[in-house]
């Protein structure tokens, strides 16, 4: 089960993740997402939540990864998380747009 939320700045970033904590979520299944790599990256720190790595993604698309645009690379993620492919199009769009995406996940691979 997904529940994803789109915000619009890391304020409100922090207050729907605090929200997911007190409904059961850990922080290790709140994964925060932003289009800009080093945003995301400072946004996770911040909040203190889970980074998409090996375990979520496997092997061969952690590698993978590598080589693919950041718009690829945030759909595949989506993916990964259990989004489908249409879900994963249009939540990149929100991060287009420089919009937070926030996954609270329990379908991790």
């Amino acid at each position: 089960m997904n529940q994803v939320y789109v915000v619009e700045n890391g304020v409100q970033a922090q207050e729907r993740i605090n929200q997911l904590v007190t409904t059961g979520f850990t922080k290790e299944n709140i994964y925060l997402f932003a289009h800009n790599l080093d945003r995301s990256e400072h946004l996770t720190e911040a909040t203190n939540t889970e980074e998409i790595g090996m375990k979520e993604q496997g092997l061969l698309d952690t590698i993978g990864n590598l080589f693919k645009s950041r718009g690829d690379e945030l759909r595949n993620r989506f993916e990964n998380l259990g989004l489908t492919e249409s879900e994963a199009s249009q939540y990149e769009e929100e991060l287009d747009k420089g919009k937070v995406v926030i996954i609270a996940s329990t379908n991790v691979k």
